[in-house]
C-alpha cells in the first residue's frame, strides 16, 4: 500500500521521534554522537528550533500510522537570533563533549550551500527502508514546490534516490576530525 504524505505541523514531537528512529544508524548522526539515547533530543532540537516555524514538516501514513517524515525550510529561511542562542544551548545539551562536532558539521554544510534561493531538505527519513516510504515523502514535497532544491545526503545509497528525483551530485566531502562522507546534491528549478 503506497503511504499517504500530509502536512504536519501539529505534532513536531512525533516527526522529531520518526527522524530520530529513521537517522539511529546514519554515519553523520553516529559521528556526532555514538550514543543513540541522545538522538532524539537532537532532532527535536533540529525540527523544533533550526527548522523552526517557517519549515515545512510532511508525515508519510500507512493505514494511519505514522511511518515517516520530511523536514524541509523554504526560499531565504531564517531563524531568529532567540531561536539561534535557544539552538546552540540544545544541541550542546545533546551533544555533551561532541558538541564542537555539531559546530564543525554546521559550518561545512554553510558553507557549500548554494547562494540562490531553494528550498533546503534537511531530513526526510522512516524507519522502514525499501517500502516507498521515503519516495512519497520526496514526490509529496517536490510536486508542491517552485524553485530549486538542495540537501546533504549522508548516505550513498540514497544518492540514487534523490537523483530519480532530479537532485544532481555537486560535491562529495568528508567531514573532519575522521568524519563521513557526504554529498551536497542540487535539483535544479523545475
Amino acid at each position: 500500500m503506497v503511504p499517504v504524505v500530509v502536512d504536519e505541523t501539529r505534532n513536531l514531537d512525533l516527526v522529531s521521534a520518526l527522524l530520530a528512529q529513521a537517522f539511529a544508524d546514519d554515519p553523520v548522526v553516529v559521528w556526532l554522537h555514538p550514543d543513540r539515547s541522545r538522538h532524539l533530543r537532537l532532532f527535536r532540537t533540529l525540527v523544533r528550533r533550526s527548522h523552526g516555524v517557517n519549515a515545512t514538516f510532511d508525515l508519510a501514513l500507512r493505514d494511519g500510522q505514522p511511518v515517516g517524515a520530511a523536514a524541509w525550510d523554504p526560499p531565504g529561511h531564517k531563524i531568529s537570533a532567540r531561536a539561534q542562542v535557544l539552538s546552540t544551548l540544545e544541541f550542546m545539551s545533546a551533544l555533551g563533549s561532541r558538541a564542537m562536532r555539531g559546530m564543525k558539521l554546521e559550518e561545512e554544510f554553510a558553507r557549500r550551500r548554494p547562494k540562490e534561493p531553494h528550498w533546503y531538505l534537511g531530513q526526510v527519513g522512516t524507519p522502514v527502508q525499501g517500502a516507498g516510504i521515503g519516495s512519497a515523502l520526496l514526490r509529496h514535497r517536490l510536486e508542491r514546490i517552485e524553485g530549486p532544491a538542495y540537501l546533504e545526503s549522508s548516505n550513498a545509497l540514497n544518492v540514487p534516490l534523490y537523483e530519480r528525483f532530479g537532485f544532481e551530485v555537486t560535491e562529495e566531502f568528508e567531514l573532519p576530525d575522521d568524519g563521513p562522507k557526504v554529498w551536497a546534491m542540487y535539483r535544479p528549478m523545475r
